[in-house]
């Protein structure tokens, strides 16, 4: 029997190459994309620092903060429950508003000429700022807390239209094609097939929206649109410093508040939907 070395079976049994654009995958790709852009966005870090050098007028500054001003808590909380208030309403309606619009963006729900339509539609709408659409909102309505439910509503929009399609397009369609096929109306298909499985996202994202709205609310009134940033820049304004951080520490408590709370209720959710699942 004829003896054949190593060198032989390597070269009767060549390696395939694989070129190395096929070697590359989404994450690589997407971090090469990233480090690039960070590479590129190195100019604006440019700056002449002059600033930086005062840090006793830096300390001066910070210490007008403190010890905030207890004299406007009544008047600041009064004014963060109209902010509540804003952020409850508009996110109510960009709810309803959303789950129209999101069925119209899901591909497994509508057809593609109106999966294109209402998905343009809705980045358009997310792409417009908060306080743009609080500054549209207030001529047309005028400085008062309508304006601030107008401009949060179509805001919340944007988002929750494109939260909303894609919790039914990670939806399974077998359940409801199986009722129809049994002779279920449409609207009974979506209540016993598709709706229990995205109720769940559903209401994650409707509690996110209501705590970024709560945020923004106290952003939108600083042009009008009524809540606690009409106190922010009225004490802005007048170098009321120690005003400010009583509003800050107020929005940080109340935000604080709502995270804790949501973050209970979806855990609650998630562990129901589990126990469903099991069972």
């Amino acid at each position: 029997m004829k003896k054949t070395d190593g060198k032989e079976l390597e070269d009767s049994n060549p390696r395939l190459e694989i070129p190395w654009y096929n070697r590359l995958d989404v994450v690589s790709v997407t971090f090469l994309i990233f480090i690039l852009l960070v590479i590129s966005s190195a100019g604006a870090l440019k700056g002449s620092g002059r600033d930086l050098d005062h840090w006793e007028n830096l300390q001066r500054f910070i210490g007008k903060w403190f010890p905030p001003d207890p004299s406007v808590f009544d008047p600041v909380l009064e004014a963060m429950l109209e902010t509540f208030q804003i952020a409850v309403m508009a996110t109510f309606f960009a709810i309803g508003i959303s789950l129209v619009l999101s069925m119209g963006a899901a591909n497994n729900l509508a057809p593609k000429w109106l999966v294109g339509l209402t998905r343009m539609t809705l980045n358009v709408i997310r792409t417009i700022p908060s306080l743009l659409w609080a500054l549209v909102a207030v001529s047309l309505v005028g400085a008062e807390p309508l304006a601030g439910v107008i401009a949060l509503t179509f805001y919340s929009i944007g988002y929750l239209g494109k939260f909303f399609s894609e919790s039914f397009e990670s939806s399974e369609m077998k359940i409801t094609k199986s009722l129809r096929g049994i002779g279920a109306k449409p609207f009974q298909a979506f209540q016993y097939g598709l709706w229990p499985q995205v109720k769940p996202q559903i209401w994650s994202h409707s509690l996110w929206m209501l705590e970024y709205n709560v945020r923004s609310a106290s952003i939108i009134g600083y042009v009008g649109a009524g809540g606690v940033g009409t106190n922010l820049q009225i004490y802005v304004d007048s170098n009321s410093w120690d005003k400010v951080s009583m509003v800050l520490i107020c929005i940080l408590a109340v935000v604080t508040f709502l995270d804790l709370v949501g973050e209970s209720i979806r855990l609650r959710i998630k562990s129901r939907t589990g126990r469903r699942e099991q069972s």
